[in-house]
């Protein structure tokens, strides 16, 4: 038997990246998942390369109405909700002295807002069906540490490991456990951007931080988004039942915790 037959999954910021890579996994374990992204065109193509089981939904994490509304569209299309992965999440760089507002609020507007409204309504959904539940927040190592360039990302990856804590020990109760991941450097086209960002305030040529961030991982390289895969399976599995409010790094050594 498939480890999530039967499930019915919403994986936020799932129409490329990390989150495609979950619902691959999710799809191959057997749940029906949810392709939640504010592109809505994208998580229909997705969904399509996916097949049946996958499905779009346009989510913005910002908007508690968009929220509310996706989880109602899973319960009417699949009778409710097993899973949810709060993967939704936006990266920026400054030092600290050109840190704006504007960038501080759309951080933590999504990375830790978008994170903790969805958890929420999610867990109101999973309570009252009563059949417990699964909520995988997405954390990194940037949570773990400051950085000096990174310091309001890192700040947001830090609160969402403490609300994996507290939503864990306050939810466990109703058998909704809430675990997180936290991933290191991980390769994708976001990270294009990323090097840019470094390649600006650290006067490199492009590229060159992508290169010298893969070559410290011990494990001798960047990570994927499938490396991520089989964490994501397990936290939303029956094995993982008795596993509260952690999270669990997956960073190829990158941090020791």
């Amino acid at each position: 038997m498939k480890r999530l037959e039967h499930k019915s999954a919403l994986i936020t910021g799932a129409a490329r990246g990390i989150g495609r890579a979950f619902a691959e996994g999710y799809v191959r374990e057997g749940a029906t998942v949810a392709i939640a992204d504010v592109n809505v065109e994208r998580a229909e193509a997705t969904a399509r390369e996916i097949g049946s089981a996958a499905y779009a939904i346009r989510m913005d994490v910002t908007d508690q109405a968009s929220i509310e509304a996706a989880i109602a569209a899973v319960e009417a299309r699949r009778g409710g909700l097993d899973i949810l992965i709060n993967n939704a999440a936006l990266f920026d760089l400054a030092p600290i002295v050109e840190i704006t507002r504007e960038s501080f609020d759309r951080l933590f507007a999504i990375n830790v807002a978008g994170t903790l409204f969805t958890l929420q309504a999610a867990a109101k959904s999973m309570i009252a069906r009563g059949r417990g539940g699964k909520i995988i927040n997405m954390a990194s190592q940037a949570g773990r540490r400051g950085e000096a360039l990174v310091g309001v990302y890192c700040a947001t990856k830090a609160a969402v490991i403490s609300l994996t804590q507290s939503a864990g020990l306050d939810l466990i109760k109703h058998r909704i456990n809430v675990n997180a991941i936290a991933p290191g450097v991980v390769d994708g086209e976001h990270w294009d951007g990323v090097d840019a960002l470094f390649a600006r305030y650290e006067h490199r040529p492009l590229g060159e931080k992508k290169r010298l961030v893969g070559e410290a991982v011990p494990y001798g390289r960047m990570g994927t988004a499938e490396d991520l895969v089989g964490m994501a399976v397990f936290l939303a599995s029956a094995e993982s039942d008795y596993v509260v409010a952690q999270t669990y790094n997956v960073d190829g050594g990158n941090w020791m915790s």
